[in-house]
């Protein structure tokens, strides 16, 4: 039986602006240092998931760059604004910390529709279904346990409306992520240009 090759991957965009990226690593950073029990996003792979796909096989691969292809043809660059930290499930019993989007956010979700509607108009099913609504955010940490989270409590009540910055979207990037036991190895496989 032939094994036909499939990849994990996402669909991205990452912080262009260099001072915005610098302010949301500052924040990891003390995150890190509060003796919580988390497992922090590695410095290099801070970015926004517009969609994750999971593992897709190559002909999928090839129909998601088609996708992206034609909607960086239909965008505009436009701006974001990185604001606020925040936890899912909530901040009371967090989960997953991040820094959230305020202006922009609007672009991302009809950003994120579109992919969506492709996808589904593409028939690509072995795309992931994702269950949760789309929030843009960035990942900062998923926590293991509750251990000393009042030291996280504080630092949200200090960051929960802080502006870390702005930043251009003019690219949006089709991942590979490559799990190995020192955390996940992305790779860029396509990247396309907004208007």
């Amino acid at each position: 039986m032939v094994k036909i090759m499939s990849i994990r991957c996402f669909i991205a965009i990452e912080i262009e602006n260099a001072s915005t990226l610098s302010e949301i690593l500052k924040v990891k950073h003390y995150l890190e240092s509060l003796d919580l029990d988390i497992k922090p996003v590695e410095d290099e792979n801070v970015h926004l998931t517009l969609r994750f796909l999971g593992h897709i096989s190559l002909s999928a691969i090839e129909l998601v760059k088609k996708i992206l292809d034609s909607i960086a043809q239909q965008t505009s660059r436009f701006e974001i604004e990185v604001r606020g930290l925040g936890a899912f499930p909530s901040y009371t019993k967090p989960r997953v910390i991040w820094v959230g989007i305020g202006k922009g956010a609007d672009q991302l979700y009809n950003l994120r529709k579109t992919i969506d509607i492709e996808i589904q108009r593409k028939s690509l099913r072995e795309v992931f279904e994702d269950q949760h609504e789309f929030s843009p955010h960035i990942t900062l940490a998923r926590v293991r346990s509750f251990k000393n989270i009042n030291s996280f409590y504080e630092l949200y009540r200090r960051y929960h409306d802080y502006c870390f910055g702005s930043s251009s979207v003019t690219k949006i990037k089709l991942k590979q992520s490559i799990l190995t036991p020192n955390g996940p190895i992305y790779k860029d496989i396509h990247v396309v240009e907004l208007r």
